[in-house]
């Protein structure tokens, strides 16, 4: 069975779905194909219960904008994924309106972002923070206390029955959101169905090969009855989540020669206690502890998925040998290349920091866990809470000229040199800056076709090129705009 199409999507994820929506809109006569593994779509790291939903917006994670060593604070890095994060809002809206998205609340509600932090350092950090970002546009309503009741009206449960004397602080901007990306990524592609796009699920693709004329042949296997085949196409993106590495190392191409992941797997707490949810609106971050991973920022959340509220607590990390959930238990082996090996030893070497961190981790049982979240929530009764198991993420190891390896945390699109297939490697902020990853993917792959398209981008994205947080006015305009069509004005 062969077929030839302008483009193969690997990967029934929230980038497929944003990257295939997006052509759509600028190419229509394009043939699309997307490939899923699995016997539906968004049911990896797209999952609503695989992921903590937060919208990252830079609003409350303080991995994004850490202390230097001389104790300064850089709001350089978090502005940058505000802006992303705008893209994305900005694009849903419009997604909204061409009747592409259904009812906004269906996948996104309003809920405030928070940072709580306790002791005199952490206290100090934060009010530095808080003052390097209060004047930035896209931070505007960003509110600071260290007053108890002040902080009890924001988040109750942060402050039932804690311990008198201790200093705390917290930070809290409104307009934060809950994003049910599951949600998000099954109506794009049900748009892209009626769009004429094949989506196939239970198929496996399994390699991909370069042809003579430049086009790639990609190599499948459909999962119910075993059937080969190969699609050929002009244009290949894989966004397989953890296997986007092992079909990109198949491909061939160099530019994927001293890349490694490193799974990482996580839990969250999940309580469905109406008297516990009714208690907390908020997504509540603190500080990783010592040796964690930017990734393993504790926190507490308000979800809201399929119309049922609440809360998450975690995430606490696990180990599998597995790059995806449903993955196979030899893809970390599988991985090793001659190529990637000895940046991957090096990132063992320097980090044992976090080895001792999963040790530490899978040691946990429920009650410790439980534990964990008491330092949040003073109340938290073991009964009310399960554990769940969240997706795994991959985390990028790669080549570095003066280390030798490193461990990033982050997302990277990796290209071929002609721009002929590209893929997604690593993990947070992910889901919620798919549309500038998506924007940046389109430059780099279809540099000709850009002036041709750059119209209908800036219908679809207005600050498209044109970035919001220098320009205060527009900054408060677009934000205002995007929260009335996605009806999370708080």
């Amino acid at each position: 069975m062969s077929e030839k199409v302008d483009v193969v999507l690997i990967g029934g994820g929230i980038m497929s779905a944003t990257l295939g929506t997006l052509l759509k809109q600028l190419q229509p006569d394009w043939k699309i194909e997307v490939h899923e593994r699995l016997s539906d779509v968004a049911q990896e790291s797209s999952n609503a219960w695989n992921n903590a939903g937060t919208g990252h917006a830079a609003l409350c994670e303080l991995n994004y904008m850490p202390e230097g060593p001389d104790g300064s604070v850089d709001p350089g890095k978090a502005i940058t994924i505000n802006e992303q994060f705008q893209q994305s809002r900005q694009l849903w809206s419009s997604l909204i309106d061409r009747g592409i998205l259904d009812e906004p609340s269906t996948f996104i509600n309003a809920t405030p972002h928070m940072t709580f932090v306790r002791g005199e350092k952490d206290v100090a950090y934060l009010k530095k923070r808080y003052e390097a970002l209060k004047d930035q546009p896209l931070f505007a309503g960003i509110e600071y206390s260290e007053d108890s009741r002040v902080i009890n009206q924001w988040a109750p449960l942060l402050m039932q029955q804690r311990r008198k004397g201790e200093p705390f602080a917290a930070t809290r901007v409104p307009a934060g959101t809950d994003v049910d990306f599951g949600a998000l990524t099954r109506q794009l592609f049900s748009h892209l169905r009626d769009q004429g796009v094949e989506v196939i699920t239970d198929r496996e693709v399994r390699t991909l090969k370069r042809q003579k004329d430049g086009s790639w042949r990609v190599l499948w296997r459909n999962r119910l009855g075993g059937t080969p085949g190969h699609t050929d196409a002009r244009f290949v993106f894989v966004g397989a989540g953890g296997w986007a590495l092992k079909l990109l190392q198949k491909s061939g191409i160099p530019e994927i020669k001293g890349y490694g992941v490193f799974p990482i797997g996580g839990q969250f707490l999940k309580t469905t206690n109406p008297e516990v949810v009714a208690q907390h609106k908020a997504k509540v971050y603190s500080q990783a502890s010592v040796g964690a991973p930017p990734m393993s920022v504790p926190h507490l959340d308000t979800r809201v998925v399929d119309g049922e509220a609440s809360l998450l607590f975690g995430p606490f990390a696990t180990f599998s040998p597995k790059f995806l959930k449903k993955g196979r238990i030899t893809d970390i082996v599988a991985q090793v290349r001659p190529h990637n090996l000895l940046p991957m030893l090096k990132v063992a070497v320097d980090n044992p920091s976090l080895i001792s961190y999963l040790v530490g981790e899978l040691m946990k049982n429920h009650s410790k866990k439980v534990d964990a979240l008491r330092v949040f929530m003073p109340t938290a009764r073991d009964e009310d809470w399960e554990l769940i198991q969240a997706g795994q993420r991959a985390q990028v190891m790669k080549k570095d000229p003066k280390k030798g390896g490193v461990l990033q945390f982050g997302t990277e699109v990796v290209t071929s040199a002609d721009g002929s297939i590209a893929g997604l490697l690593g993990a947070s902020p992910g889901a919620s800056t798919a549309a500038s990853i998506m924007l940046g993917l389109l430059k780099t792959c279809f540099p000709d076709r850009m002036p041709a398209w750059e119209g209908e981008l800036r219908e679809l994205i207005p600050s498209y090129e044109q970035p919001l947080n220098p320009r205060g006015e527009a900054a408060r305009a677009s934000v205002e705009k995007t929260a009335a069509a996605l009806s999370i004005t708080p």
